[in-house]
């Protein structure tokens, strides 16, 4: 995509939530592809879902990183007042991973009197722990950053997959950055969370990364861009030069050379604030499972293109109708909400497809 030189024409505040996934927004940013296309953009990093998501309701950021189930979320009000909630373009695909506690792993291992339990890791190995917990009238308690999250609907599938019922376990949401805390705490059992703070417990040695959201739901949306339809109805074209430019930095980030130069970009303080040998694994390929075991080759563990293959960064409408599916059985919301809903307004495959195909926004 050509990316012209432009005056500056519009200043956008956008949010993000410091987690490997945000790289198209930071590396737009710090290559100057937002300028090139005639953005000042304030990227503004956010403590929790919530709280992004607030400000984008009340107009004080424009545009934001957003969870893919978010828009539905906020547009049929759940756990917020309604505000009805767009997005053009995918941000990235896969990305998170179920971590466990050292002290739930060592329980596995011992529970099956080996220590060659293969990964990735299946919730079956749980079930005799689960019992042993609820025998002693205690339940295995897990985190996930938000209720209306790919993170909640994947650990869902990833226990029922074994036939776990979920009400056996305890589900609780903390931001992500307080997740490894938690863990070292022994607050929470394990947690579903996007990188780095898998890798993060990993090299602390605290946990075990046993699955990932490749192999539970493989190459599904993670990240969207979050708009106001209100806002993009006023003045769309800042936004149409917002996903020529974010088009642009996930094409950049292809390439397993530019992924490494993210990494380094990510670490620094105004980002991500952690270790370049903790952000870097998921982007290269790299899965870090545990301290005494090697690391798992997930080519896609983090993936932010697929200009090659449909729907690259397009906002499928298959997308709404499979979280409305995943809302629906886990009683987020009722038959009667999802007939409410009108997908082509949120999901917009129309804008994004307008948006790449014209020279000009």
């Amino acid at each position: 995509m050509n990316m012209p030189n432009r005056h500056i024409q519009y200043e956008l505040n956008i949010g993000f939530m410091p987690l490997t996934d945000c790289a198209p927004l930071v590396i737009a940013k710090e290559l100057g592809i937002f300028k090139r296309w005639g953005l000042d953009v304030n990227l503004l990093r956010q403590n929790s879902w919530a709280t992004l998501r607030d400000k984008i309701h009340a107009g004080v950021l424009d545009a934001g990183q957003m969870l893919a189930p978010m828009p539905l979320a906020s547009s049929l009000g759940l756990g917020c007042v309604p505000e009805a909630i767009m997005t053009p373009m995918v941000l990235s695909r896969n990305g998170n991973a179920v971590t466990i506690s050292d002290g739930l792993w060592q329980d596995i291992v011992q529970a099956k009197q080996t220590t060659q339990v293969s990964l990735p890791l299946s919730a079956s190995h749980l079930k005799p722990i689960i019992q042993q917990r609820a025998n002693a009238g205690k339940k295995l308690r897990f985190a996930t950053v938000y209720t209306h999250s790919c993170h909640y609907y994947q650990l869902r599938s990833w226990f029922e997959q074994s036939r776990i019922n979920i009400s056996d376990i305890d589900i609780v949401i903390l931001p992500p950055k307080q997740m490894v805390g938690a863990l070292t705490d022994s607050i929470i059992d394990g947690f579903c969370v996007g990188g780095p703070w898998n890798a993060k417990a990993v090299r602390k040695a605290i946990g075990l990364t046993g699955v990932t959201s490749s192999d539970i739901w493989p190459d599904f949306p993670e990240k969207v861009l979050g708009i106001r339809a209100a806002q993009y109805q006023q003045t769309p074209e800042p936004f149409h030069l917002l996903v020529k430019a974010l088009v642009a930095s996930c094409q950049w980030l292809e390439t397993i050379p530019n992924r490494l130069e993210a990494a380094r970009i990510l670490s620094c303080e105004q980002y991500l604030d952690t270790d370049l040998d903790v952000v870097a694994p998921s982007l290269l390929g790299s899965c870090l499972t545990h301290y005494a075991q090697p690391p798992r080759h997930v080519p896609m563990y983090n993936q932010f293109s697929t200009v090659d293959r449909w729907p690259g960064n397009c906002p499928d409408a298959g997308l709404g109708d499979w979280l409305i599916n995943q809302m629906l059985a886990a009683g987020h919301i009722d038959a009667e909400q999802s007939e409410q809903i009108q997908l082509e307004t949120i999901y917009r495959a129309d804008i994004y497809q307008r948006v790449i195909d014209a020279q000009e926004p």
